[in-house]
Parts: structure tokens; C-alpha cells; sequence
């Protein structure tokens, strides 16, 4: 049979498991539960009367979420997940990850004129990873976009403070006047203290789906001032002098490391990308590089090969590292 028709059944398969475990997300029981998690964050979570079920039957995604809330394993995916604003939850996080690690792993071992495991294994490796990446890079890009509009948004907000608007009336005019991420972010601390959240809580919250530096310093202020009383304005004034200069700054050091970063990426994909052509090309010849045969370091233990990969791993990782180090620079 052909090696395409293991390949798209494979994937097919995959597929359908994926639908199923969509289709079981969409249950109706989790309806209450998920809007109101998204106002009073992530941790919280409300039971309904056990009497009360779902015309649908049971929501296995649902049971699956709780059976994974109280792992300590999972919180950090959970995190992660509300720092993106991602559309998933835990179980559907973690069913992606499989099916991504497993397409990847069919690719490789089936893309190769011949067929190895090893070349599956790395690449089911990569595949693991991939929804990891994604996540994390929406994630960096949110954050980057909050950052940038810090500024605006304290302007507002003093300027609201001095019209003689409330604390939460000002929040409230951000997140009608501003666009997202930061409205959808203040939305969310006026949807929690409606609900019944302190203000001290609910910028807790923003907080930690929002790690920015520049962030817990208004957040420092604000509970301050609600603390021991003061010109919230004037704080909050100087604030947004200190962030716009440092946002000035950043943007001046990015430029100027542009080259090194370029270089960085080129020295440390470029060995990766060349093998992998190689090996497309004539995978008899680069696969000598982890055959069990002479020569050996140690006699029937380990190949030279296996050495020769070692070394390059760890040469293209300490460049990697040495390069991120010399263009990364504290603001």
C-alpha cells in the first residue's frame, strides 16, 4: 500500500478526533460558567445544582477542565492561554498540542525517500511545540500592544480624574474611547467590580493577564491612593512622562540591534535548514551522521556521528544564547 494513503488517512483520523472533541466543547451546561469566567477570571468557577443538566447530556470537555483545574501542571497552560486571549481551554489546548505533535511526526517519517524514525520523532518533537509557539507569541505581541498604548491610556485617564470622573468611571470611558487590547482589558476590571470584585482585585486580575512592568506601576499607584488618599491625577501624570520616555528608548535600542537580532536567527537556522535540505536531497549520505557503525567513540556505543551532532547542537544553541544576551538590553 502506499506510504500517501497512510499519510492522509493519518491526517484524516486526526481530524475527526479533533471535531469530536470540538463538537463535546460546545456542550450548553458550560454556558453560565464561561461568561461569567470571563469577567471574574480564570480561577473561578461557578457550580450549578447537580439536579440541573444539560439537554446535550454531559460535557465531557467541561469534566476534563475541572479534572485538570486542580493540577498544578496545567495552571501555567491556563495562564498562558488568558495572556493570548485565546479562544481555547485546557483540554482543547492540550488536544491540539497531540494533534500536532502526531501530524508532525506522520510527515516526517513518511516525507524522507527513506523512512526513519528518528526523523518522526524530531519532528513530532517540533510539532509539540508548535501550538506552545503560537500561543506565546500572541501572547508577546498582545502584551507589546498593551505596552504602546499605556501611555495613551494614562493620558485619558487623567484627564477623565481631573473632569471629575471616579476611578471606575474613568475605567470605564477607556474602555469605550480606546481600542483593544486595552478596552477589552478594562472592560473586564469594570465588568469584575460590577460583579462584586474589589477594584484591588479585579486590576489583580488585569495583572496577571497582563505582565507588563509599566502596568504594575499604575496598579501600585491606584491602590495607594485608595489606601492613604492623594492627586491620583498628578501620579498617574508623571507615569505617563516615565513610560512614554522609556517607550522612546526601547524603540531607539530595537533599532539599533535590528542587525544583531537578523544575525541571530540566520547563524542559528541556518545549519538546521541546510541539513534538512541535504538530507531531502541524499538522505543515504547525511543519515552516516547517526548510524550505529565504525567509527566509534566508544566501541559499539557511540558512533562519531552522534558526537559530530552533539557538538553542533550545543555550538548552535551557545550562539543562540550568546547573541540574544548581547542584544537584549534592560530599559
Amino acid at each position: 500500500m502506499s506510504p500517501l494513503i497512510f499519510v492522509v488517512g493519518g491526517i484524516a483520523l486526526l481530524l475527526i478526533l479533533g471535531a469530536g472533541v470540538a463538537i463535546a466543547a460546545t456542550g450548553g451546561q458550560r454556558a453560565v460558567d464561561e461568561r461569567l469566567e470571563q469577567f471574574v477570571g480564570a480561577t473561578t468557577v461557578v457550580e450549578l445544582p447537580e439536579s440541573v443538566d444539560s439537554p446535550d447530556g454531559p460535557d465531557v470537555a467541561d469534566r476534563l477542565d475541572k479534572a485538570l483545574a486542580g493540577r498544578n501542571f496545567f495552571e501555567p497552560i491556563r495562564e498562558r492561554i488568558s495572556r493570548a486571549d485565546a479562544k481555547l481551554r485546557v483540554s482543547e489546548y492540550v488536544t491540539l498540542v497531540v494533534i500536532s505533535g502526531a501530524v508532525a511526526a506522520i510527515i516526517g517519517y513518511f516525507l524522507p525517500q527513506q523512512n526513519s524514525i528518528l526523523i518522526a520523532v524530531i519532528a513530532g518533537f517540533f510539532g509539540l511545540r508548535i501550538p506552545r509557539m503560537y500561543v506565546r507569541t500572541m501572547a508577546k505581541r498582545r502584551m507589546q500592544a498593551f505596552d504602546a498604548q499605556l501611555s495613551d491610556t494614562l493620558n485619558l485617564w487623567v484627564n477623565a480624574l481631573r473632569s471629575g470622573y471616579s476611578v471606575l468611571q474613568s475605567m470605564e470611558a477607556i474602555a469605550t474611547e480606546l481600542a483593544p487590547p486595552v478596552s477589552v482589558e478594562f472592560e473586564r476590571v469594570v465588568q469584575e467590580v460590577r460583579l462584586g470584585l474589589s477594584v484591588e482585585q479585579a486590576l489583580a486580575n488585569m495583572y496577571r493577564r497582563v505582565p507588563s512592568e509599566d502596568l504594575d506601576l499604575v496598579i501600585t499607584a491606584v491602590n495607594i491612593q485608595r489606601e492613604v488618599g492623594g492627586n491620583l491625577a498628578e501620579v498617574l501624570d508623571t507615569i505617563s512622562f516615565t513610560i512614554r520616555e522609556r517607550v522612546r528608548i526601547k524603540g531607539e535600542i530595537r533599532t539599533l540591534t535590528a542587525q544583531g537580532r537578523v544575525s541571530g536567527w540566520i547563524i542559528s537556522l541556518l545549519p538546521i535548514v541546510l541539513g534538512f535540505i541535504l538530507f531531502l536531497i541524499n538522505p543515504e549520505y547525511v543519515s552516516e551522521l547517526w548510524v550505529r557503525e565504525d567509527p566509534w567513540i566508544f566501541p559499539q556505543v557511540i558512533p562519531c556521528g552522534w558526537v559530530v551532532l552533539a557538538f553542533s547542537g550545543i555550538m548552535i544553541g551557545a550562539g543562540a544564547f550568546a547573541i540574544s544576551k548581547i542584544v537584549d538590553i534592560e530599559v
